[in-house]
């Protein structure tokens, strides 16, 4: 699933293909993927307009339109964004392709289905409504204020720190690699975490989205990028510890399957 590190592979390849150039035509393979309007609004609303600031809160590419408006991509489960060359076949799977004026085109595609595409007034105002916490990787974003966001909720903080309403951006994958470098139980409860917890943690939030923004590495895609010692690469049954070679186990949070390794993150004596 598309998280924080692969949202903002889209952004760059967005603000490199896409920004300050006029949008020609708008193509909707798919209705239904449409949301805030309709596919013949959106067209409306987007052809003859260029691409402005190409932003990302967690998850989510805002597009920014000059003068006002905004397009917002949500990818779900497995959606992508793809630059097409003049002349090239669309790609499968495309719901919404932008046609650039120089021929070429930006394409948002989804497989599963699962994920929208959002006309807003303004990235702000979609923001707001979606009711996203502050993006992981936002420097407001400070110790202080990330240590408020986990709350002291009996919750696994593993949810916790997926909940978007709490912290933008991440998501199962990142979660457990976020939980493996602070040395935390995915069971443990927020209200478990003392100061120095809360700290280990935000500098491990920190250290392994920066890390992967700068490696490239997206959250299924190219992780052989990503240092020896992260998780992710052995991040399935059968996996090894990179840190002490211990096996990795899974289990079950709130629907989701977490990896983590039973001797470095030890599990809470009370859930």
């Amino acid at each position: 699933m598309p998280e924080l590190p692969d949202v903002e592979i889209f952004r760059r390849l967005a603000e490199r293909d896409g920004k300050g150039r006029t949008i020609a035509h708008v193509s909707v393979g798919d209705p239904g993927m449409v949301h805030g309007a309709s596919a013949e609004t959106l067209r409306h609303r987007l052809e003859g307009r260029r691409i402005g600031a190409c932003r990302r809160h967690g998850k989510v590419l805002l597009l920014e339109l000059e003068k006002d408006g905004a397009l917002a991509l949500h990818f779900g489960m497995n959606g992508a964004l793809r630059h097409v060359a003049r002349g090239a076949e669309e790609p499968g799977y495309a719901r919404v392709v932008l046609g650039l004026a120089e021929g070429d085109a930006l394409a948002y595609l989804n497989p599963r289905r699962i994920g929208e595409v959002r006309l807003a007034e303004s990235a702000e105002k979609f923001i707001a409504d979606a009711k996203l916490g502050p993006d992981a990787l936002d420097p407001a974003l400070d110790r202080a204020a990330f240590a408020a966001a986990l709350g002291d909720g009996r919750q696994g903080i593993k949810a916790v720190l997926m909940d978007q309403a709490n912290i933008a951006g991440i998501g199962n994958i990142y979660s457990d690699e976020i939980l493996f470098q602070a040395k935390l139980h995915p069971a443990i409860p927020a209200r478990a975490l003392d100061g120095e917890a809360r700290g280990r943690l935000y500098a491990a939030m920190r250290h392994v989205l920066e890390t992967a923004v700068a490696s490239g590495a997206g959250a299924e895609h190219f992780t052989e990028k990503l240092p020896k010692d992260f998780l992710i690469p052995e991040r399935r049954r059968g996996g090894h510890c990179p840190r002490c070679g211990t096996e990795i186990r899974s289990l079950k949070l709130g629907g989701r399957t977490g990896y983590y390794c039973p001797n470095c993150q030890k599990e809470p004596a009370e859930n």
